[in-house]
């Protein structure tokens, strides 16, 4: 496996100091052979199998030295670890599996010094603790006796751990002067290990509970706000209601904030991912470019509305195309609901029609936990200037389910130079937009018509 890896290497890019991809097997080469190459070809060959022959105490020490050159490739591994510093769950694993592989190289290290020691003291002075081991179990050294090998390396790893955890139980003590200086570098390796590990479970746990102290932050600012300026009763729970129906669907994200850190081609993809199920189920969009659709996504936001919250009041200055994506909602003229819209249903004014800004003649409330896209007729008129060819087939497919603009008020123009572009726009396009009706009957439940 290590022989085909160092395959692979050789034709696998890599990114060179000017974030370029390289992929040129000469340059491929030569970076290998300057980085990993190495470490990588002294971990592909097989010791056990060169030194097969012989096997004296000796030449097993040496192959096992050899090897130990394998877990220099584990720094590969740790340079790439930081992709799931995100997670909670594997960060914690991978610094148990760490502590683990640390207790057990530190075991390794603790048998080396007893075996060293058992085999250097004379007998009358054997007080290492394998031999201490072999007294507990009533296994004394011999003529190829004395504890297992199971029972030495279980032995060695329960007093690394006891003492990387804690200062030790004291069944298994260091009594000569190397396992003493040995075990005083494992409490020092285990109280910055032990610091570590649960410095970092802390902040875990912070992390997973971030979302709800911003909550409870945020829920205290409001509180204070309501405090401070005396909100009435009736008010304030409206206030509650709409911040904590807000938190639960956006979860404290600002959508807006987190869109103006990436580039504009980027935010364009995050909007029309947004926007996707209006622009694919309105006909008013449909026929519409790729580069069109876009620009609109660009342009919509997206409204929440709490149960009985007046999105727009009666004389209200008819400045936005409104989309229902969820939620149902009342239009109301003198207390009388003239209709009731739910998902998909436009209401507002065909921006295309007219040439001055409309006023409403009712009240439209929500009814439920509403969701809506708007867009504003500066924005909207704008990408239909940049898009001609896509201006007309959108003020024919445009289907307001509820007319909301007042034909009976009279209104002065935007001003005296758009009057004239604006009659000869609309010349066009007035005749088939006469025909159409101030509201679609096939979409919501009209009662009243005025």
């Amino acid at each position: 496996m290590f022989i085909i890896d160092i395959l692979i290497n050789f034709r696998t890019t890599y990114v060179n100091k000017n974030d370029e991809v390289v992929s040129h097997p000469g340059k491929i080469a030569v970076h290998y052979f300057k980085g990993w190459f190495l470490i990588d070809v002294v971990a592909a060959i097989p010791f056990d199998l060169l030194l097969f022959q012989t096997s004296n105490k000796e030449t097993t020490t040496l192959i096992g030295l050899l090897k130990t050159a394998r877990l220099l490739r584990l720094v590969r591994v740790a340079r790439k670890l930081d992709r799931y510093s995100e997670y909670g769950a594997a960060v914690l694993l991978l610094l148990m599996c760490t502590f683990a592989l640390i207790a057990h190289w530190l075991a390794c290290i603790w048998y080396a010094i007893g075996n060293v020691e058992h085999g250097a003291l004379p007998d009358d002075r054997k007080i290492g603790w394998l031999d201490n081991l072999a007294e507990q179990t009533n296994q004394p050294y011999g003529n190829g006796t004395g504890p297992s090998i199971q029972s030495r390396y279980i032995t060695a790893l329960y007093f690394t751990f006891s003492s990387l955890t804690s200062v030790g139980f004291g069944n298994v003590s260091p009594n000569t002067n190397p396992e003493k200086i040995f075990s005083i570098c494992v409490m020092l390796i285990g109280s910055l290990m032990y610091a570590s590990i649960f410095g970092n479970v802390s902040a875990i746990i912070q992390r997973l509970y971030s979302g709800t102290a911003r909550y409870h932050t945020q829920m205290l600012r409001v509180k204070e706000f309501i405090r401070f300026h005396q909100i009435p009763n009736p008010l304030r729970q409206r206030l509650e209601e709409y911040f904590q129906h807000a938190w639960s669907y956006t979860n404290g994200i600002d959508m807006n904030m987190v869109l103006k850190g990436f580039p504009e081609c980027l935010q364009a993809d995050i909007c029309l991912h947004l926007n996707r199920n209006l622009l694919n189920n309105c006909p008013a969009f449909k026929g519409a470019s790729p580069g069109c659709l876009r620009a609109l996504s660009m342009k919509f936001k997206t409204t929440h509305a709490p149960p009985g919250d007046t999105l727009v009041h009666r004389g209200d200055v008819l400045n936005s195309l409104y989309f229902i994506s969820r939620g149902s909602i009342e239009i109301l003229k003198d207390d009388i609901v003239l209709a009731i819209l739910g998902k998909d249903d436009v209401f507002g004014e065909n921006f295309c029609q007219y040439v001055t800004i409309g006023k409403s003649k009712c009240n439209v409330r929500a009814l439920t936990y509403c969701d809506l896209h708007k867009i504003v007729r500066e924005d909207l008129m704008e990408i239909l200037g940049m898009y001609p060819e896509f201006y007309e087939q959108f003020s024919q497919n445009l289907e307001i389910t509820f007319e909301l603009r007042d034909e009976d008020m009279s209104y002065p123009p935007l001003n005296s130079s758009d009057t004239d572009e604006a009659a000869s726009t609309l010349s066009s396009n007035k005749r088939k937009l006469r025909q159409r009706k101030p509201f679609n009957k096939r979409k919501g439940t009209v009662l009243f018509n005025f």
